[in-house]
C-alpha cells in the first residue's frame, strides 16, 4: 500500500484516450491518485513516467467480470481507499436497428452496460465500508434522448441510466453519491477508430446520407475533452453532487425539446390512460 495523501483516489476505466485520459491527467495534476485501466497499458506509459507512484496502470477488459473485481480490489489494496469510481470505458456502435446482428447488439451491451455494472458492484463494498464515495457513470445525451443509426448505443446508455438512478437511492444512506455524466458531441474518438459499424442494407442508403447530415448539424462544434476535466472536478468536489450532469452546451436544448414533446404527448393521451384505469 502506498502512503496516503490528502487528495482523492480515483478508479477510471477506459483511460487510454478521450475523457478517461483527460480526467486521469486532471486528477493527477492536482495531486490525486489514480488507478487507470486500459486494454493496453502501454498507452499510459508516458503518464507513469510523469506522475510515478500516483498512477497505477491496470490492464482490463471491462467485459470480464472476474477481472473487473480483481482490478478494483487491486486498486483498493494498493492505495488503501477509493473515493471516485469512473465507469468511462465504452464505445459507439453505428447501424440502423434492422442492420444490427445479434452479436453486435450483445457486444454493445456487454461493454457499455455490463462492464459498468461489474465495476460498480466490485467497488460498492469498499465504498460502503468507508462510508463515502462517488460513482461517475459516463452516459450521454443519448442516454435520455435517441436518434437514428445509434439504437444499440442508446439502448446501452438508457440501461445505464436506469440502474444508476435506482442505485443512487439504494446507496445514499451509506454516504455514496452517484452521478450520470451526459456529454454532447466532443472531439473524442467515440465516432472514429474506437467505434464499430454494421453492414449497411441497400434499402437504407438514402436514409444513411440524410442521417449523416443531420448528425453534423445537431452536434455543431464539438466540445474540448480537455476542458471537460474542470467540469468533472467541480462535480466530484461538490458536497451535494447532481444525479445527472450535462457536459457541453448542446444537451440542454436537446433534452428540453425532447421532454416537452413527451409531456405534450402524455397530456394529450391522458384521457386514454384514464380509460385504461377502469
Amino acid at each position: 500500500m502506498t502512503s496516503p495523501t490528502s487528495g482523492k483516489t480515483w478508479f477510471i476505466t477506459g483511460a487510454s484516450r478521450g475523457f478517461g485520459r483527460e480526467w486521469t491527467i486532471a486528477a493527477l495534476e492536482r495531486g490525486d491518485r489514480v488507478a487507470a485501466t486500459a486494454r493496453d497499458t502501454s498507452t499510459l506509459d508516458d503518464l507513469v513516467d510523469k506522475y510515478g507512484d500516483s498512477l497505477l496502470p491496470l490492464q482490463l477488459d471491462v467485459t470480464d467480470r472476474e477481472a473487473d473485481f480483481a482490478a478494483v480490489r487491486q486498486a483498493h489494496e494498493h492505495f488503501g481507499r477509493l473515493d471516485v469510481v469512473v465507469n468511462n470505458a465504452g464505445y459507439g456502435h453505428f447501424g440502423f436497428v434492422e442492420e444490427l446482428t445479434e452479436q453486435e447488439f450483445r457486444d454493445q451491451m456487454e461493454t457499455n452496460v455490463f462492464g459498468a455494472m461489474w465495476v460498480t458492484q466490485a467497488a460498492l463494498p469498499f465504498l460502503r465500508e468507508q462510508g463515502s464515495g462517488h460513482i461517475l457513470q459516463v452516459s450521454s445525451i443519448g442516454g435520455i434522448s435517441a436518434f437514428p443509426l445509434v439504437g444499440a448505443y442508446h439502448a446501452s446508455k438508457w440501461a445505464l441510466e436506469g440502474f444508476s438512478q435506482a442505485l443512487s437511492q439504494e446507496v445514499a444512506g451509506f454516504g455514496i453519491h452517484v452521478t450520470l455524466i451526459e456529454p454532447g458531441g466532443f472531439s473524442t474518438d467515440w465516432g472514429g477508430s474506437s467505434s464499430k459499424r454494421s453492414e449497411e442494407l441497400p434499402a437504407y442508403a438514402e436514409l444513411h446520407a440524410q442521417v449523416a447530415e443531420a448528425r453534423k448539424a445537431r452536434i455543431g462544434t464539438p466540445g474540448d475533452p480537455t476542458a471537460s476535466a474542470a467540469a468533472v472536478l467541480a462535480i466530484v468536489d461538490a458536497d451535494e453532487p447532481p444525479l445527472r450532469a450535462f457536459l457541453g452546451s448542446a444537451p440542454l436544448g436537446i433534452a428540453t425539446a425532447d421532454y416537452e414533446s413527451r409531456l405534450a404527448s402524455w397530456r394529450e393521451w391522458q384521457p386514454n390512460a384514464e380509460l385504461a384505469q377502469g
